[in-house]
């Protein structure tokens, strides 16, 4: 009886173990600005790029207008700026999960 209960709880503590961790992914601060207006991307109008380590990637997961008017004097299309991001790189577009506009100094 007690092989029984040792096993089981052996078999319990290496599965509980063995589980996937998650990844924890550290916020960036990035180029962010108009693929087409900005960074020369080819696209249909205009869309949100980051441009990380010197290659740009268009954005999921926010777009273009959810972070002002992008036509404005500082906006995406006009200005090149800089946001915090928390993302990862997937078929070679940014799949982000946070975005959070850096303020200008």
């Amino acid at each position: 009886m007690k092989k029984i209960i040792v096993a089981t709880f052996l078999f319990f503590a290496v599965a509980i173990s063995a589980q996937e961790k998650k990844e924890e992914i550290k916020p960036q601060i990035v180029e962010a600005a108009c693929g087409q207006c900005q960074f020369d991307m080819k696209g249909h109008g205009c869309d949100l790029a980051v441009r990380i380590d010197g290659k740009s990637y268009f954005v999921d997961g926010t777009s273009i207008d959810a972070h002002g008017d992008a036509h404005a004097d500082d906006g995406f299309c006009a200005a090149v700026r800089k946001a915090e991001v928390v993302g990862k790189i997937v078929d070679d577009r940014f799949k982000v999960t946070s975005f959070k506009l850096v303020p200008k100094k």
